[in-house]
C-alpha cells in the first residue's frame, strides 16, 4: 500500500503492471493466495515538523511519547488527487500539524521550511515486490522470474536465470545438430569412396604407355 492506502495490487489483477513495489507495516506480508510478496528492506519512520520547532533540538532520534501533545496530520486526508505527501509536507511547513512518513518519502519531498527526525516508538514499514501466482497450470512467467532472481541477488549470467538455461539449451540443440550433420556427411564421403582401384582414368589395369620405340641391338 501506497503512503495515502492505495493498494498496488490493483494494477495487478488489471493487468496494467506485472510488478509493483508496495510499502506495508514490518512483520504484516501482505501475500496471499493470488499474489506473490517478497520483503525487501525496513524502512525508519521520521516525523516532520515545521523549522524553529523544538524538535530540532533532538540531535538524531526522537521517542514518540515525547510528542503525544503535538497536532498530527494524517496521510489519508492527502490522497495523490490533492497532491499526496508533497502536499502533506507543504502543511506541516505551514505550520498546521506535525506528519510521520517512511524516510524514504521524508527525503523525496523535502522542503527548507521542514525538519525530520527519525522516531521512535512507532512501527517501521517494509518495502516490497508483488506479482500475481499463475492460474491453474499455467508457468510462471520467465520475464517476472528473471526479474525475481536479480532482486534476489541472482547474477544476470547466472545459470539459475531462465534466459541462461534458455541460450544453454539453445546452445546444446545447435551442437547437436552440427555433430548429426557432421555424422551423417562422413557416412557419405565413405560410401562415395568404395569404387574401382586401378590405375589412372581411361587406361587399363596395370598397364600404361611406354615411352621411346622398341629397342635396337648394336651393330
Amino acid at each position: 500500500m501506497d503512503d495515502a492506502g492505495d493498494d498496488p495490487r490493483e494494477l495487478l489483477a488489471s493487468g496494467v503492471a506485472d510488478l509493483v513495489f508496495m510499502r506495508f507495516p514490518d512483520g504484516k506480508n501482505p501475500a496471499d493466495e493470488r499474489t506473490h510478496v517478497i520483503p525487501l528492506y525496513e524502512e525508519l519512520p521520521v516525523v516532520c515538523a515545521p523549522r524553529e520547532h523544538a524538535l530540532e533540538l533532538y540531535d538524531d532520534e526522537v521517542p514518540l511519547d515525547e510528542l503525544v501533545d503535538e497536532t498530527w496530520l494524517d496521510m489519508a486526508d492527502y490522497p495523490p488527487q490533492v497532491g499526496g505527501a508533497a502536499m502533506a509536507l507543504e502543511v506541516v511547513g505551514a505550520g498546521t500539524g506535525l506528519l510521520i512518513v517512511p524516510q524514504s518519502v521524508g527525503r523525496l519531498y523535502r522542503r527548507k521550511d521542514v525538519v525530520q527526525k527519525i522516531v521512535t516508538g512507532t512501527p517501521s514499514t517494509r518495502i516490497g515486490i508483488a506479482w500475481l501466482k499463475p492460474l491453474g497450470d499455467e508457468p510462471e512467467d520467465p520475464r517476472v522470474e528473471e526479474f525475481i532472481g536479480i532482486v534476489r541477488g541472482r547474477r544476470a549470467n547466472s545459470s539459475r536465470q531462465p534466459s541462461v538455461q534458455e541460450r544453454e539449451r539453445s546452445a546444446a540443440e545447435q551442437a547437436q545438430r552440427r555433430r548429426q550433420r557432421g555424422g551423417q556427411s562422413a557416412a557419405g564421403a565413405s560410401r562415395s569412396g568404395g569404387g574401382k582401384k586401378g590405375g589412372s582414368s581411361g587406361g587399363k589395369p596395370g598397364g600404361g604407355k611406354r615411352r621411346g620405340g622398341p629397342a635396337r641391338g648394336r651393330r
